[in-house]
């Protein structure tokens, strides 16, 4: 039920062995790592390179992280590039146990407003499991507008949760205050100590310091934003590749095997 998710929620890498395999064991690890501090569990996302994923990774990681959740939800990320490919992904998510599927827009420039509100209500009649919106630009190529968003949340059951990563934090603020019930995250580390108002933190930094991150929602302070911006600026979260230089600290720690990032596998 909407209002349901709050706090940091956690978009993990993908955890692939030096053959491009996911490692369950290094999957366990990294839940094992994080699972104390965090409120979810976000498969399959960007920060998990989830739109180069082939099915069979993608089954995989969605797959580990639900049999090792420990109780969690699972908020299955899917990112393809039209509605019926989510749909087609969206059953084998429900079918796996996740929680909810997390769905940003159809993919290109060429994509109205109303084209998106499309996108999902077909989702929605097709089958019932939640829906955690992504309003992202940088992948899908365009964006949901304010207006946009209000409308799908007012006309579409089963709304979850907005990942909200249009960079905007007074767009953020505004759909935080905007009284529809379903929560808002924001979606970027640099913009947590202006998105007041959100109900909690979607972001690759989650992989590597939660506790950071639930001290910034409980107290974003700036003082606090510039150690938040500090550490990523560390770890390279803000790198245009950041998933790769999550996945080398991570290594560092020992919590996963590989720092392998997809396209760097060796054949098997």
């Amino acid at each position: 039920m909407p209002g349901t998710y709050s706090g940091t929620v956690v978009p993990l890498i993908t955890p692939l062995d030096e053959h491009g395999v996911v490692d369950e064991q290094s999957v366990v690890r990294l839940l094992d790592h994080i699972r104390a501090e965090v409120s979810g569990f976000m498969p399959a996302l960007t920060s998990g390179e989830g739109w180069k994923l082939d099915a069979r990774q993608w089954q995989d990681v969605v797959t580990y992280t639900v049999r090792h959740a420990g109780g969690l939800p699972v908020l299955a990320g899917i990112q393809l590039p039209d509605t019926d490919a989510v749909i087609d992904r969206a059953r084998t998510a429900a079918a796996i146990g996740a929680d909810a599927v997390v769905v940003t827009t159809p993919f290109g420039a060429e994509v109205t407003q109303d084209d998106i509100v499309e996108h999902y209500k077909a989702i929605r009649a097709a089958l019932d499991i939640p829906i955690f919106l992504y309003n992202e630009e940088a992948l899908s190529g365009n964006r949901i507008e304010f207006d946009t968003l209000i409308r799908i949340c007012k006309e579409i059951p089963g709304i979850v949760g907005i990942k909200e990563s249009s960079g905007d934090a007074a767009f953020t603020r505004n759909m935080a205050e905007a009284g529809t019930g379903i929560p808002v995250f924001e979606g970027w580390e640099n913009l947590l100590v202006d998105a007041r108002g959100i109900d909690g933190f979607i972001g690759p930094l989650a992989n590597l310091e939660p506790s950071l991150c639930n001290a910034m929602l409980v107290d974003p302070t700036p003082d606090r934003q510039a150690e938040i911006n500090t550490v990523c600026e560390r770890y390279g979260v803000f790198k245009d590749d950041w998933y790769r230089w999550v996945k080398k600290e991570l290594h560092v720690r020992g919590v996963i095997s590989s720092p392998t990032v997809h396209g760097e596998a060796k054949a098997a």
